[in-house]
């Protein structure tokens, strides 16, 4: 498992960064919620990154697809718990989604934590 704080190791998108640069204050709100968030529960990283994995299907939203990959990568997920994570979008949110999601997580997979 890494030590490193995936948040801080990783690439952030660039519009997350403009918006953040643009809007400080609520780029410090948002951390702020997102680490109460994680210390809400007992569940680990590498589990909280799976489920944002499927959240994140379920919004359609590609570029959190493949950050929360590469986190749960960096937390030391398999590249099976991770396509399992995906697949389970199949019969909730249909075929054409889960596919596309798929294809995402793959593209992060073979690119690596980098």
């Amino acid at each position: 498992m890494a030590s490193a704080d995936p948040t801080k190791a990783g690439k952030l998108p660039g519009t997350y960064l403009k918006f953040i640069e643009k809007f400080p204050e609520l780029g410090q709100a948002h951390e702020q919620v997102a680490k109460v968030v994680d210390h809400a529960g007992p569940l680990d990283r590498k589990t909280c990154e799976l489920v944002k994995i499927g959240l994140s299907v379920g919004a359609g939203l590609e570029s959190a697809v493949r950050s929360h990959v590469r986190r749960a990568m960096q937390y030391g997920a398999t590249e099976q718990e991770i396509e399992q994570a995906v697949l389970l979008a199949m019969n909730t949110l249909g075929f054409p989604r889960t596919v596309a999601a798929w294809s995402w997580a793959r593209q992060q997979i073979e690119r690596g934590v980098d």
